[in-house]
């Protein structure tokens, strides 16, 4: 991954449904969490709600008392299944290299465990220069401030809440579960279509800087 010796600014980003497509790779990890426990889980209704950290999620599914080794147990079980699924997000590789052009530094803020954050990344080419999991909503604003990031890139509006603990600025993306609307009504600076649009954007942004 990248490394910026002095990035005049510094760009974080969500990952699942804003740089990524975890569906495929997420639904088939519940899938087989389902099958190892006997547990019914309805693949299809997680995947419609990501953004959350992996706990708030077990608790539809599994008694409080079961949570903690079930979330160790998914996170095991999560390179074997959810990593070749995913796909990168339209745009993703056009908009890292267009922080890095800038001479900014992109960073990666998600409630994903991290090392498997970090196998995303590596499988699919994306060029981050820093990520920190295990991070939601207000939680993700302190390593924004540690990182100086002065923007956050998120399809969710637990992101806009992290950004706004951060005071950076909050460009909603709305490729996850929440649309345009409720990501402005969160209180997003600014909502994208996807990021295929950030390169345009990030321009102006810079020259107004």
């Amino acid at each position: 991954m990248a490394a910026l010796k002095d990035p005049t600014f510094t760009v974080g980003f969500d990952l699942d449904m804003t740089l990524i497509d975890s569906r495929p790779g997420i639904r088939a990890t519940w899938i087989a969490l389902s099958e190892q426990t006997g547990t019914y889980v309805d693949a299809d209704l997680v995947v419609t709600r990501l953004g959350p950290p992996l706990t708030d999620e077990l608790a539809h599914w599994f008694p409080a008392e079961r949570i903690p080794a079930m979330a160790d147990l998914y996170r095991e079980m999560y390179p074997t299944y959810g990593i070749e699924p995913t796909l990168p997000m339209p745009g993703v590789h056009e908009t890292m290299a267009a922080v890095h052009a800038a001479g900014g530094r992109a960073i990666v803020v998600t409630a994903k465990y991290e090392p498997n954050a970090k196998l995303h990344l590596k499988h699919l080419g994306i060029d981050a220069d820093a990520v920190i999991g295990d991070l939601w909503a207000e939680s993700k604003g302190e390593a924004l401030r540690e990182y100086g990031a002065s923007v956050y890139v998120g399809d969710h509006v637990g992101d806009v809440r992290g950004a706004r603990t951060a005071e950076a600025l909050s460009v909603g993306v709305p490729t996850g579960p929440c649309d345009a609307a409720e990501l402005l009504a969160a209180g997003a600076d600014t909502v994208l279509a996807d990021l295929t649009e950030f390169p345009a954007w990030l321009e102006s942004y810079v020259e107004r800087a």
